[in-house]
Parts: structure tokens; C-alpha cells; sequence
């Protein structure tokens, strides 16, 4: 079966444990590994939620290993590369 559209549809905002974002179908189980965010609606509107609230698309653990290394950097003096 194809996938149609649905402007009518409902949506919730799920969020992993990565801190990426998505959208799933309000009436199917939200899969392992990710969680309701707490918001819902029509796509257009969940979407722009996540255009407003995921400002940096790197995942987590990338951006807590960057963090590790900048601060070992500084610690050794040497100017973190960004």
C-alpha cells in the first residue's frame, strides 16, 4: 500500500534518546527509543515546533564528545578546533 497524505491528520512530537527530533501518527504506538515531547497536532504545526526547538542537529553523544575534547584542549592550552 502507498503512502497517502493526510492533511487531516493528527501528529505528536517524538524525540530519541539522541535528541533528535520527528513526527509520528498520534493513533500508532511511538516506538522503542523514542518519547511524546508533550506536543501535537496538525504536521505543519508539529513541524514548525521542531524547527523552533531542535537548534543544533548534531546528535547528543557528538555534541557532549565535542564538549569533552574542547575542554581538553583548553585544558592542555591548545586552541579547540571548531
Amino acid at each position: 500500500m502507498a503512502w497517502e497524505e493526510d492533511e487531516t491528520a493528527t501528529y505528536i512530537v517524538v524525540v530519541n534518546h539522541e535528541e533528535q527530533y520527528s513526527i509520528w501518527l498520534d493513533y500508532k504506538e511511538i516506538p522503542n527509543g523514542w518519547r511524546a515531547v508533550g506536543k501535537g497536532g496538525p504536521k505543519a504545526e508539529c513541524l514548525a515546533y521542531i524547527n523552533e526547538v531542535w537548534t543544533d542537529m548534531r546528535p547528543l553523544s557528538l555534541r557532549k564528545q565535542m564538549e569533552e575534547a574542547a575542554q581538553a584542549a583548553q585544558k592542555a592550552g591548545e586552541t579547540p578546533v571548531q
